[in-house]
């Protein structure tokens, strides 16, 4: 693998720990009463699931394709040796 791949499979994770990230603060904050004691912004709690389970998708490509590039470079050194 190379390293341009590599920082690309790299970026990918960051994006996918980005998303994880936010989509756990908004369900954190969900029913969090604001200082002044009003209402707190709603949260759609269905699509902050939708975004969780998206991270973690794209989290485990990312992985898998770490892997699968790891296994061709492999592969690639033995048949040179």
């Amino acid at each position: 693998m190379d390293v341009s791949s590599m920082s690309i499979a790299l970026a990918g994770l960051e994006q996918a720990d980005t998303q994880l990230d936010a989509a756990a603060s908004q369900i954190a904050q969900s029913g969090a009463a604001t200082d002044s004691g009003g209402n707190p912004d709603v949260v759609d709690l269905s699509a902050e699931m939708v975004a969780l389970t998206t991270a973690q998708n794209q989290f485990n490509a990312t992985l898998e394709t770490l892997n699968v590039a790891d296994q061709v470079q492999q592969n690639l050194l033995d048949v040179m040796a």
